[in-house]
């Protein structure tokens, strides 16, 4: 079983940093399409969409470490990933009624938000 737990462990680590540098990626996509004064594509949509899938996915492999008795540091930690969890989709649903000026605006800047998300959630793990 502690095979798993490590396999787990690692897994989540790694998951964590990539989901760090795929946030970076589309904030900085993103802002690029905003002070462009470009909306964002379609690509940019369905990589956003995919980072909440990968979001959602790094949830699952922490609550299936925290249900097998592996708890972070900081119980902060996961307040971090539910915060993005949530956040994600919220902004989204909110920007597919909003006007397509604004949408490159608040994507890019729902990037940062959970970049630093991501990121604390990386210290206090």
């Amino acid at each position: 079983m502690s095979g798993v737990l490590s396999g787990l462990s690692v897994l989540h680590s790694s998951l964590a940093r990539a989901l760090i540098l795929y946030a970076l990626a589309l904030a900085v996509w993103g802002s690029y399409q905003f002070i462009r004064h470009r909306a964002v594509s379609g690509g940019f949509r369905a990589s956003f969409l995919l980072m909440f899938g990968l979001t959602l996915f790094q949830g699952l492999l922490g609550a299936a470490s925290f249900a097998a008795g592996q708890h972070p540091r900081q119980l902060l930690h996961v307040v971090y990933g539910i915060f993005a969890a949530v956040f994600l989709p919220g902004v989204y649903t909110y920007v597919a009624r909003a006007a397509k000026d604004r949408e490159a605006a608040f994507l890019a800047a729902s990037c940062w938000v959970v970049l630093v998300a991501f990121g604390r959630g990386l210290t206090t793990g």
